[in-house]
């Protein structure tokens, strides 16, 4: 089966296009891509999988980066901000 693996950085980007048992997970495709190692966060169709995901002919396994900040901090943040001007 065709998966796809990819991996975006700031500035770059990697794509390996793999051919796979059936049965094949995502930690298996992280493996054979050899874009990430095995502490990697992934997701498949923008959603967060585990590493014990199957996979499905036509896939694409997303290796995600790590958040720049935590999306509730910045709404408090914004909120104060608001308020300050309110």
């Amino acid at each position: 089966m065709r998966i796809t693996v990819v991996r975006a950085l700031p500035g770059s980007q990697a794509l390996v296009e793999l051919d796979l048992e059936p049965g094949a997970t995502a930690a298996m495709a992280l493996a054979a891509s050899g874009l990430g190692g095995p502490e990697a966060q992934l997701g498949v169709g923008g959603r967060r999988v585990g590493p014990g995901r199957r996979l499905e002919d036509g896939e694409r396994v997303e290796i995600l980066r790590p958040l720049a900040a935590d999306p509730n901090e910045i709404r408090r943040r914004r909120a104060r901000r608001l308020m300050g001007r309110g």
